[in-house]
């Protein structure tokens, strides 16, 4: 089982569902998230570039 590392919310689904750099969203938070890793399966938060008003409109 994965969780999102921003809220750590539980990702529901299979590693072999995923492929590596695939970008998914949290269903819980709604960040974007990249799979780092299928085996085990593991997400990162993706990198962007935000500025506060972009971020601000997310919220």
């Amino acid at each position: 089982m994965a969780y999102c590392p921003e809220c750590e919310a539980e990702i529901e689904g299979e590693a072999f569902e995923f492929e590596e750099s695939e970008v998914i969203e949290c269903p819980e938070c709604g960040v974007e998230l990249e799979v780092v890793s299928t085996s085990p399966l593991e997400f990162d938060l993706v990198e962007g570039d935000w500025d506060e008003e972009e971020e601000e409109d997310w919220s």
